[in-house]
């Protein structure tokens, strides 16, 4: 070959030569030959074309940019050095006699070189995609580990798999019995998220077959892979409804179910997603769109399903594990709550409703944007860890003797009845002593006026038994007695009767006396002694539960709820710094129940204002928390309090 200076000669004489026949030979520009291979460009021109055509390579300025084409240049242009030339792409720089021998060399060599380049590009991409994968599944294990709550890991789940899928859509089923003998036997829908279209989905579920390709992927625990659910492979034995599509105007294409299976083997759900897109950020809108950028799920997407399942299986066998635990926790904790009230029905619902007004109380005082309170903030656990520890505050009554627990009058039952045989005797007595003292009248010959004399007598002394009788019951209410009273109770002490031997034995004993002369309320000092000891009880038997690391205060918020800021509470008079807050809202709910609960049968229901302002006395006696009463006195916790009769 002559010198290389006519390209339209040139042109000719590759195209003539067999060398150069496999490369798609073009001529974009009259300055420009462009050779083709596998999708890349060798472009070969006259150096002195730059020279008089500054802007020649504008339209190859992406290209060359990304290694998708190469310069061979003919002759060194005066205009640009070589170096610039290099900068712009130019590979190979052959004199213009150079031989076609030696440009074919060139070519060869520039499309070796692309080659390299590509693939070098495409290793980087793929680098940087694993890098991106890799650190996507860290952080959606990191999610998944973390999260306990089934509802809202299942939505994580699903966003997260569509998320790194590039999925439009998607829905989760749960594996659940639907009889006595516990069977897996059907599917219930639980969630549904589209980025393209809104609406409202309902849980519903669906018998547990292989008609339904969440189903088949469910009972096989096999993958379901769809590039297009409208035109599914012969003889599938699922099939696909096309209602939601018509209705909301979707076009539902390629679809990717994916069977969550646990530790044991179980499936525990189906993921399923759908419409895999080009561009993730697209919405699909229009019916084109759904033609344009909808593709099949490719095995990477089947890969990383794969991945990030297997992660969500035993996550979600997790939560529900901790649901049960959680559950199973709950019921102990409410069983407990039934036994202290079954030993004690006369405070029934009060443990309930401490909790619940105490949880009003927690809410209003993290909602305070000033005071002491201001950067409170409970952290997760801690509102279900003060729920735990109102419930269970009187657990400790499981210690305390039930018949001074349900003590409702200051004597007990048994003691009252046997006061009442004692006075029946006197009775009994009286009546006898009359009726032989009126047959001794008779035998004497006495008159008449004599027998109603007796018969007066005994009357006015049955009437004195039975008036000191209602005293005694009076006195037996616990209520504050007036000072006579007690003087008459001291009195009944001090009197006496004669069994049938003769001797002379004590009308009230001075247990009795005692009991009967208690000022407030029903219980002995000795009694309420023991009474004020369930907190230690609760404490101690609190203490001896696994309640793990969330709830590990539970039995220090019970065990002080007694306490007072004065430092003169029980049990362990601890001062205020010393009482947790957990405690000092507690007490407040405590306190205020007691005093307005309406299921007392010793005790009359106060009025709110009333207990309010008895809330208000024992703030000035040092013995609650003034800021806490307060914002129990706005918040009005009692409003919301479930079934309350306040």
């Amino acid at each position: 070959m002559g010198a290389l200076t006519d390209l339209e000669n040139l042109a000719g004489e590759l195209s003539q030569d067999g060398r150069f026949s496999k490369f798609g030979l073009t001529r974009p520009d009259p300055d420009i030959i462009r050779l083709q291979e596998e999708g890349r460009s060798v472009l070969v021109l006259l150096g002195a074309a730059m020279d008089t055509n500054r802007r020649l390579l504008k339209p190859y300025s992406r290209s060359l940019a990304d290694f998708q084409a190469r310069i061979i240049m003919l002759g060194a242009p005066t205009s640009v050095d070589v170096a610039r030339a290099m900068e712009l792409g130019v590979g190979a720089l052959l004199r213009t006699d150079a031989s076609t021998d030696e440009l074919i060399v060139s070519v060869r060599q520039a499309f070796d070189f692309l080659a390299v380049k590509g693939r070098s590009k495409v290793r980087a991409q793929t680098v940087t995609r694993y890098r991106y994968e890799l650190d996507e599944m860290i952080e959606i294990a990191r999610a998944l580990t973390t999260e306990h709550d089934i509802e809202r890991l299942l939505d994580l789940i699903l966003q997260k798999s569509r998320h790194i899928t590039g999925a439009d859509a998607g829905s989760m089923y749960i594996v659940e019995d639907s009889d006595e003998d516990g069977e897996k036997n059907r599917l219930r829908f639980k969630l549904s998220q589209n980025d393209s279209i809104g609406f409202d989905s309902a849980e519903f579920t669906m018998p547990l077959n292989q008609k339904s390709m969440a189903g088949y992927a469910a009972c096989e625990k096999e993958t379901v892979n769809i590039d297009d659910v409208y035109n599914l492979p012969s003889g599938s034995p699922y099939g696909f409804d096309r209602s939601f599509d018509e209705r909301m105007k979707y076009r539902t294409k390629s679809v990717l179910c994916f069977p969550l299976v646990s530790s044991q083997g179980d499936v525990m759900g189906v993921l399923q997603l759908i419409n895999k897109k080009l561009t993730p950020q697209v919405k699909l809108t229009e019916p084109g769109d759904f033609e344009r950028n909808v593709v099949p799920f490719d095995d990477g997407s089947e890969r990383l399903l794969a991945t990030l399942g297997a992660q969500a299986g035993i996550a979600l066998e997790n939560a529900i594990l901790y649901d049960e635990i959680r559950k199973i926790f709950e019921g102990f904790v409410r069983a407990s709550v039934d036994a202290i009230e079954a030993r004690d029905p006369t405070t029934s619902g009060h443990s309930r409703r401490v909790a619940e007004l105490t949880l009003g109380l927690a809410n209003a005082v993290e909602r305070e944007d000033s005071g002491e309170f201001k950067e409170l903030s409970w952290k997760r656990g801690d509102l279900r860890e003060i729920e735990y520890a109102s419930l269970l505050h009187d657990f400790g009554k499981i210690g305390v003797r039930e018949h001074i627990l349900v003590k409702a009058k200051k004597l007990f039952p048994e003691n009252l009845s046997a006061i009442r045989q004692r006075f029946d005797f006197v009775l009994r007595t009286i009546e006898a002593e009359t009726l032989q003292r009126k047959l001794e009248v008779i035998e004497s010959g006495g008159t008449r006026d004599q027998l109603e004399s007796l018969d007066r007598e005994m009357h006015e002394r049955r009437a004195e038994i039975e008036t000191t009788w209602a005293t005694i019951e009076h006195a037996n209410e616990p209520t504050v007695l007036a000072e006579g009273d007690f003087q008459r109770i001291e009195e009944l002490g001090r009197s006496s009767y004669r069994s049938l031997t003769g001797e002379s034995l004590p009308l009230l004993t001075a247990k009795e006396v005692t009991s009967l002369e208690i000022k407030r309320g029903s219980l002995t000092p000795e009694e309420f002694a023991e009474i004020r000891s369930h907190v230690e009880h609760t404490y101690r038997f609190l203490s001896a539960i696994p309640w793990g690391k969330s709830f590990s205060n539970v039995a220090a918020i019970a065990g002080a709820h007694h306490e007072r800021l004065s430092g003169d509470g029980y049990p362990n008079q601890l001062p205020a710094e010393k009482i947790p807050i957990q405690s000092r809202m507690m007490s407040v709910s405590d306190i205020f129940d007691a005093l307005t609960a309406s299921d007392r049968p010793y005790k009359r229901a106060m009025p709110v204002p009333r207990a309010l302002d008895i809330l208000g006395y024992e703030v000035k006696d040092g013995h609650l928390d003034a800021e806490l009463v307060r914002i129990f006195v706005a918040a009005e916790p009692w409003l919301k309090v479930t079934g309350a009769l306040y």
